[in-house]
């Protein structure tokens, strides 16, 4: 029986099969796309993965992805070095800096504690943000994900760094803007009234 596509699109087909979040008919779309677009688009696409791939890098203090040594926000002399925002990802770090209410610094940790996973202390970031814990830092803010992971990531960093005569603190979490409370689930509601603020 003969093949349904040539082999090069097949092959194609096959890496967009490997991304995240994309299934087979997705891989079949964007392969079909990218056989329709001019080959000059095809090319930069195809450059700006591999220059991408070649130049981007972990910032040497915050462990943000930059194509610097040390990332725009480390290297930016206004930001607030007393307090260290950790985040489990680069894109939750770009989550933070959306809502323009934090300037201070940041530390990735790029992924959260889980034993079942196999995922301890030593394979995230944990050694690198104690180096940057000086005199100078005097909080540090845990905005790891509301799940086991990240509250069990909270929970273990605050206890490495209060001996340290560092404040650790927790983002709130609660009702998202626009929800209803009668949606919210026990768990939430809780957190929503432990987080609770004077008005």
């Amino acid at each position: 029986m003969a093949a349904a596509y040539p082999p090069s699109l097949t092959a194609l087909i096959e890496e967009f099969e490997k991304l995240p979040g994309i299934g087979h008919k997705s891989a079949v779309r964007l392969a079909f796309h990218m056989m329709k677009v001019p080959e000059e688009k095809a090319r930069r696409f195809a450059q700006a993965v591999l220059d991408a791939r070649v130049s981007v890098r972990l910032c040497e203090s915050c462990q943000n992805l930059t194509d610097e040594r040390i990332c725009s926000i480390c290297s930016d002399p206004s930001r607030d070095r007393s307090t260290i925002c950790v985040v489990e990802s680069p894109k939750d770090l770009a989550a933070m800096e959306k809502t323009r209410e934090y300037r201070g610094l940041y530390h990735v940790l790029h992924g959260a504690l889980s034993p079942i996973d196999g995922v301890g202390p030593e394979d995230l970031k944990i050694k690198e943000l104690m180096a940057r814990l000086t005199p100078e830092v005097t909080e540090v803010i845990m905005a790891t994900n509301p799940t086991v992971e990240g509250e069990a990531t909270a929970m273990y960093l605050s206890r490495l760094v209060k001996p340290l005569g560092v404040r650790a603190t927790r983002i709130a979490h609660g009702i998202p803007v626009g929800g209803d409370i009668e949606f919210a689930d026990e768990m939430t509601l809780a957190r929503a009234m432990e987080g609770r603020r004077e008005i």
